[in-house]
């Protein structure tokens, strides 16, 4: 049709942001911002819809000058790496007003104007094509997040934010610096393909493979750098739990499949050992902290450290199944673990505790809220025809390929997170009722119900008939391991 599918998708949500700065009820504010995230996923199913599966080349390309002088351009694209993270980020835009409707009744207005611009921002970031309008995204972004849990956090919300902003930024300096050499070894350009198809020499792509690990690892996040994302999750509110999670911490692994492997490919192969460790590391160690937690949102963060460490050794397998699997276990991460942090917070607005021992019998109270949540529950544990199952399965069978001993570290994580995943919905829904508490619960209304279905939909969509989404990134993946590996070995 011609139209920039690409920048209506990023800039909506910016336009959007704008005029709720003339809205003067709360109430408009509301249903303007859930009127503005709907729109943006409706051109996100257009570009979807026209996607294009049989090629690895980008897609809906938006190219302009910017700053001519430094080869800085305005560049769109999307491949099948993108795709589904750009339609990930706005369909848990729609679910995050949703999340938020009675949540947020201080500042309604500012918190939606945040809300929208964090949206327009991370779509940016997996839009981008010149990668110093990349880094514009990847910092800005930082700003309203900072926001959201800084002014409408918890009691502990200032340190959590602080400690928060502190890791991403010197996370991001290192980038930065990262960025600026690869400019200067590049042919000084921004341009990311042209600098994909650059050949650097091995000590150069030694030194930029561990700058931007340093900054993808924190926004993963990868141990030992993953200690500000439970005083985060803890102290946001809901809404900001579900981007984070859902959408803030696909972009560190969206790092290493944009840059470091496309463009570091010597040193990817030479360091996937120590990566397939630290992804280990990362599923074992966050499957037992979360075996430990009393607090349903530190469990669910700590969980969320484990599965990240699934989609890091997918990613460093370097294999066909490994690297589809971290695709596909990235956008099924967004889905699930997005829905948990939603059913946290559904729960915590009717108890004010999110303490798991001051729960019990909520399948007799709230019969809707359980038989959701068990869904959930069950997908994070990769049950069979849930979509986990299909992403983890793959991740499994291409770090066996990659190594065993890390194969059996992701097995070991599997069985924590049976343990703590059942033990909690076993003491939540169907432990004897807690008296103090049940008398203050009702089930999920129709608003809450919207937010959570569309959740529900993927998580048995991918899990029964996952060829769609496979076939949206099949090509871009092949194309990536032939590149790591050689022209012709990436089958």
């Amino acid at each position: 049709m011609g139209l920039p599918l690409l920048s209506l998708i990023v800039f909506t949500p910016a336009v959007g942001a704008a005029v709720l700065m003339f809205l003067r009820s709360d109430g408009a504010v509301r249903w303007t911002a859930l009127a503005v995230t709907v729109l943006d996923l409706a051109f996100c199913i257009a570009m979807l819809a026209g996607f294009d599966t049989s090629t690895h080349e980008m897609q809906f390309t938006e190219v302009r000058p910017w700053v001519p002088a430094l080869g800085i351009t305005f560049a769109l694209g999307v491949d099948g790496i993108s795709a589904l993270f750009v339609f990930l980020t706005a369909l848990l835009g729609a679910v995050c007003v949703l999340a938020s409707w009675v949540a947020i009744d201080r500042k309604v207005k500012e918190f939606m104007v945040s809300l929208l611009v964090m949206q327009a921002l991370m779509l940016g970031v997996f839009s981008a094509l010149d990668l110093f309008l990349f880094y514009v995204f990847w910092e800005a972004m930082l700003i309203p997040m900072y926001l959201i849990i800084g002014v409408w956090g918890g009691d502990g919300r200032i340190y959590a934010a602080f400690k928060f902003f502190l890791y991403t930024l010197a996370g991001s300096v290192l980038f930065l610096i990262g960025v600026i050499v690869l400019y200067i070894n590049g042919g000084k350009t921004f341009d990311i393909l042209a600098l994909t198809a650059k050949d650097l020499p091995f000590g150069v792509q030694s030194w930029l493979f561990f700058a931007f690990l340093v900054a993808f690892a924190v926004k993963v996040p990868m141990v030992p750098v993953h200690t500000w994302l439970p005083d985060a999750h803890v102290q946001a509110p809901t809404a900001g739990s579900i981007i984070l999670a859902g959408v803030l911490l696909k972009m560190g692994a969206y790092g290493f499949l944009r840059f470091s492997l496309p463009m570091l490919p010597e040193a990817s192969l030479y360091y996937s050992t120590l990566m397939l460790a630290l992804s280990a590391l990362a599923i074992v160690y966050g499957g037992l902290l979360a075996l430990a937690q009393d607090d349903l949102k530190k469990l669910v963060a700590y969980s969320s450290i484990s599965h990240m460490g699934f989609v890091t050794m997918g990613i460093f397998a370097l294999n066909l199944r490994g690297l589809e699997g971290a695709i596909l276990q990235m956008f099924n991460h967004g889905v699930t673990t997005g829905a948990l942090f939603l059913f946290v917070g559904l729960i915590y607005e009717r108890t004010h505790t999110r303490s798991i021992a001051d729960y019990g019998g909520l399948m007799k109270v709230a019969p809707v809220y359980s038989a959701f949540l068990a869904l959930f529950i069950l997908s994070s544990m990769a049950l069979p025809g849930t979509n986990s199952f299909v992403g983890e399965l793959l991740v499994l069978a291409g770090g066996f390929a990659a190594n065993l001993a890390v194969g059996a570290a992701a097995i070991l994580g599997a069985l924590l997170g049976a343990a703590y995943l059942l033990g909690m919905y076993g003491k939540v829904a169907l432990g004897p009722p807690s008296v103090g508490v049940r008398f203050k619960i009702r089930d999920v209304n129709a608003r809450e119900v919207a937010a959570m279905l569309p959740l529900a939909v993927f998580v048995l969509w991918v899990g029964l008939y996952p060829k769609p989404f496979l076939n949206i990134i099949d090509a871009s993946v092949h194309h990536l391991l032939a590149h790591v590996h050689g022209e012709g070995s990436g089958q």
